[in-house]
């Protein structure tokens, strides 16, 4: 005949058993939910060339460099956040002038939405900018990723 000290711990690892299958049943679920992270993808064209660049979250804004684009143009892309959420996004286009970089264009995205599997101009559309001098022409087009590391 079973004591009431043979009932509780009986119970107690019913109990446990079924929280770990509850929680191995989660994670096979939804294994991408705990571990996904934001990434900027942008794609950049100028002159007929087209570079695919990404871009992740960042805690300082003033350390992150902006990329050549074939000489003519600078590109910045300033993804403040972590690897959970995006507080926001500034795009920043320069067109090199001869003494120093002139700002052409800037944009702002307040806190956005990463997406599994966006278009490639989902977050911000297709821009296209052009320099002062010889009218040459950029064009960038981003998305926000969720992607698993």
């Amino acid at each position: 005949m079973p004591n009431s000290l043979t009932k509780h711990f009986s119970r107690n690892a019913y109990l446990t058993q079924a929280v770990l299958s509850a929680a191995f049943l989660a994670g096979a679920l939804f294994p991408s939910a705990a571990s996904a992270a934001p990434l900027l993808r942008c794609q950049l064209s100028q002159g007929g060339i087209v570079q695919v660049l990404d871009f992740k979250p960042v805690a300082d804004p003033y350390r992150v460099k902006s990329v050549d684009v074939r000489e003519n143009f600078r590109f910045k892309a300033v993804v403040i956040g972590d690897e959970q959420k995006v507080s926001y996004i500034k795009l920043y286009t320069y067109y090199h002038s001869k003494r120093q970089p002139v700002l052409l264009h800037e944009a702002r995205y307040l806190t956005p939405t990463a997406q599994t599997d966006p278009k490639p101009d989902a977050l911000t559309g297709t821009n296209t900018l052009y320099s002062p001098n010889l009218e040459r022409e950029f064009q960038y087009a981003c998305a926000l990723l969720e992607v698993t590391p």
